[in-house]
């Protein structure tokens, strides 16, 4: 239970396409409500940011509404407010922002505009308790493909690797389009995967040549291998073994990612790896981590499926964090940075 002298933290998560808004008192999660837009992009096999940021507008003053029915809170009970100012998709972020800026002025509370990868860190804590620093983490999602290393979440995150091209959420995106699967790709993968045979197309591996940056990612040339062995039997009018093609495809992903996570480890002499990001969600990444992990003596945190994805504890958390370390708030003027490093942890 939280003490109800901890700071309660009310956060907003609008990088994308989710709306999430999130209540956290010191590590203790009170209330997390999400809204959606991802059924308006299907149709286009994307996210379409001017409909991403129509629909944040629409939704945010319920989302809140709910979020604090949901806490059993007021929101003049409220101490700090944070919000993602980065990275992410501008228009989406100056909706937030907006948000989140009208409150702490109303509110008259300090306002923390808090770096988004940084945030899926910190959402763990929600979960596991305090994070061991220093820490790995292994950020996978739709935009990223992200190494960190965590020597103090509140004032300083490290940049080890990162997404040289598509990000590891986008290649399933991609090749779920191949396969003729909905948008989001990872889901129906995912679960094609579990009927298929891991071992049945030898799919490349990225970036894991002696010559190659040890921990950066790239996953363009494996999603130009899975087009291109499926155009292949559709040419010679062969049937495409859509499990197998799924299972060897999240195969080499999984591989991938937890290769260069826990060498990472291992050089840096961390014992702790954190895995987090929309992505993390995945069955067989989650499975292979927990595997490699455990056979390095590395201590693996994984949030809940649900804490994986965007959402508005996760900047929660982070601001709590902030607070609790006296870190001065933001500006009244910070700006959305679509393109924010991952070593402004708040600007």
């Amino acid at each position: 239970m939280a003490a109800r002298n901890e700071p309660l933290v009310l956060g907003f998560e609008t990088s994308c396409d989710e709306t999430g808004v999130g209540l956290v008192r010191g590590q203790t999660l009170l209330a997390d409500a999400l809204a959606t837009s991802m059924a308006e992009h299907e149709r286009f096999g994307g996210v379409v940011p001017e409909i991403a940021s129509r629909a944040h507008l629409e939704a945010m003053v319920p989302t809140v509404h709910r979020a604090l029915a949901e806490a059993g809170v007021q929101a003049s009970d409220v101490d700090a407010v944070a919000v993602t100012a980065g990275p992410g998709l501008t228009g989406a972020l100056l909706v937030g922002l907006a948000a989140a800026k009208a409150y702490a002025l109303a509110l008259d509370k300090p306002l923390y505009g808090v770096n988004h990868l940084a945030a899926h860190v910190a959402v763990d804590e929600l979960q596991h308790g305090r994070l061991a620093e220093p820490s790995m983490a292994l950020l996978v999602s739709g935009g990223h493909s992200s190494l960190l290393l965590v020597p103090d979440l509140a004032r300083e995150v490290r940049s080890m690797g990162r997404t040289i091209d598509d990000a590891a959420g986008e290649a399933f995106d991609k090749v779920a389009r191949v396969l003729g699967m909905p948008f989001p790709g990872g889901p129906p993968i995912d679960r094609a995967a579990r009927e298929g045979d891991p071992t049945a197309i030898d799919f490349p591996r990225g970036l894991t040549g002696p010559r190659d940056a040890p921990y950066d990612f790239s996953f363009s040339g494996l999603k130009t291998a899975v087009a291109r062995w499926v155009e292949a039997r559709q040419r010679a009018g062969e049937p495409v073994p859509v499990a197998d093609v799924a299972a060897s495809f999240q195969e080499a992903v999984a591989d991938v990612l937890t290769a260069k996570a826990v060498r990472a480890c291992r050089d840096a002499g961390i014992d702790h790896l954190v895995l987090g990001g929309g992505v993390a969600a995945n069955s067989r990444l989650r499975a292979l981590a927990e595997e490699r992990c455990a056979a390095a003596g590395i201590v693996l945190r994984v949030p809940s499926p649900r804490l994986c994805t965007d959402n508005g504890a996760m900047v929660a958390a982070l601001g709590s964090r902030l607070v609790e370390a006296g870190i001065p708030p933001s500006a009244p003027d910070v700006g959305a940075d679509s393109s924010l490093p991952i070593e402004v942890v708040t600007r």
